[in-house]
């Protein structure tokens, strides 16, 4: 087990067996700036084998697969355990990783994606996602209710969200990707994900819909 995982934990890699060395007659290697390198040359380097090249990914990207996990599975225990589950699969696959074909980031959101859907499909979560924005403090005692109560519907509302278009829903309006850099994640269409996320849209307005019919928030 060698320390790696930047969120409190031991993240256990398999050794990979070395690149081949340069001959005696090659040149001294050129240091490695792992920090400057962008992240196609640290995925080469640790398709390569290079360890110190990966950490360089994982503290860069590890946010960002835990947040998404986080997202996902509105468990933040079970979002921890994926998302160094993810970068384990990473690290195995990391050599076959193609910056040609899609963006790491894209490439690491798919894998935390598969996983969270398999753990969904195991076990789907009951408990409502953690992190709702909290009321104004400032606000008076009612708008405050009012401000609790929208955040309680639109919670419920979320966690009632089919999981692929909750999966579409967080990689194109939180995470920021585009259609085309979703459809590559979740291994889909461009119009796929329209659609997913047409229909996700659709969801949330009749859930907040009904539940301000029925005398609910908003």
């Amino acid at each position: 087990m060698e320390k790696c995982w930047s969120f409190g934990g031991w993240l256990p890699l398999p050794r990979r067996p070395a690149a081949p060395g340069p001959g005696p007659a090659a040149a001294a290697p050129t240091p490695r700036d792992y920090a400057e390198a962008d992240d196609d040359a640290l995925a080469a380097w640790a398709g390569g084998g290079d360890r110190r090249a990966f950490d360089a990914l994982v503290l860069r990207h590890g946010a960002f697969a835990l947040r998404v996990a986080t997202r996902l599975t509105r468990d933040a225990t079970v979002a921890e355990d994926l998302a160094q589950e993810a970068f384990v699969r990473a690290w195995k696959a990391i050599g076959r990783f193609d910056p040609q074909r899609a963006r790491l980031t894209t490439w690491l959101y798919r894998i935390v994606a598969n996983l969270c859907r398999d753990h969904q499909r195991r076990a789907r979560p009951e408990a409502l996602p953690d992190g709702f924005d909290p009321a104004d403090p400032a606000a008076g005692a009612e708008e405050s209710l009012a401000a609790g109560q929208q955040a309680q519907a639109m919670a419920a509302a979320l966690a009632a969200l089919p999981d692929r278009q909750r999966a579409a829903l967080t990689l194109v309006y939180e995470e920021g990707l585009s259609g085309a850099e979703a459809a590559k994640a979740l291994g889909v269409s461009a119009k796929a994900v329209e659609r997913l996320l047409a229909r996700g849209r659709q969801f949330l307005r009749t859930r907040l819909a009904d539940a301000a019919g029925q005398g609910g928030p908003p």
